[in-house]
């Protein structure tokens, strides 16, 4: 792409060369007259006149060629900007898209780390509240007995706890965030509901149980929570 300062020297190189092309042949026309000074009508032109009118059509003329010339610089300057301003929009779609790629190219392995916290999350769930914790005082001859299971127990639900704790960690770290919705009102761009059941006391549209929690990548939902909502009762 020409400079519009190249564009214009061009333009002035041709619109001299115009004129100098024009002004030979009137010269030489100024010239054989120049032992004319009577011309049909009986009036008398010297020399000068003719010379000086010539002169003055050829630059008339002049400025009409340059102001042709000056619309087409405008024309090419203004085409030049929007090239300019075209090529800087394309680098900018360009920059976000990569920047886009970037931030969400482990969407797959984010998402396929996702049924594994499930499957942690299920291990957990498995184990008795009441066996979670060693107890403090142990009564009964059975629980004396089940002693030994209930130290393994806890201790394969704290071991299981912080496997999990760990593994949130990390896919926070990635940009990968765990939300659980109960008791917020449905929402069916970030909720997948399974199933609906009235219950008393709470308000329809609302969720009561969450069978999976949800997850987003940097603020994208990358699964639904699947949950059970409140119906309503009528």
């Amino acid at each position: 792409m020409f400079s519009p300062s190249v564009i214009r020297n061009v333009a002035s190189l041709s619109v001299r060369r115009t004129v100098a092309s024009r002004l030979t042949p009137s010269a030489t026309m100024g010239f054989s007259r120049f032992y004319t000074t009577e011309n049909t009508n009986g009036s008398q032109e010297t020399p000068k006149e003719e010379a000086k009118a010539e002169e003055t059509e050829l630059a008339d003329e002049a400025k009409k060629i340059i102001a042709e010339k000056d619309k087409k610089i405008a024309e090419l300057q203004d085409a030049y900007v929007r090239c300019l301003a075209d090529q800087e929009n394309l680098r900018e779609r360009t920059r976000r898209d990569i920047e886009s790629t970037k931030e969400f190219a482990i969407q797959k392995f984010a998402k396929d780390l996702l049924d594994t916290v499930d499957i942690l999350n299920m291990a957990l769930k498995a184990v008795p509240a009441e066996l979670r914790e060693k107890g403090e005082q142990i009564e009964s001859e059975l629980v004396k007995d089940a002693a030994k299971v209930l130290e393994q127990l806890s201790s394969l639900y704290t071991g299981v706890s912080m496997t999990e704790v760990e593994l949130v960690k990390t896919l926070k770290r990635h940009g990968v965030e765990r939300h659980n919705p109960e008791g917020e009102p449905f929402d069916p761009n970030l909720h997948q509901a399974l199933y609906q059941a009235p219950i008393p006391g709470k308000e329809a549209g609302t969720i009561f149980d969450v069978q999976k929690l949800g997850y987003t990548l940097k603020g994208r939902v990358l699964r639904p929570a699947q949950v059970g909502v409140v119906s309503d009762s009528h």
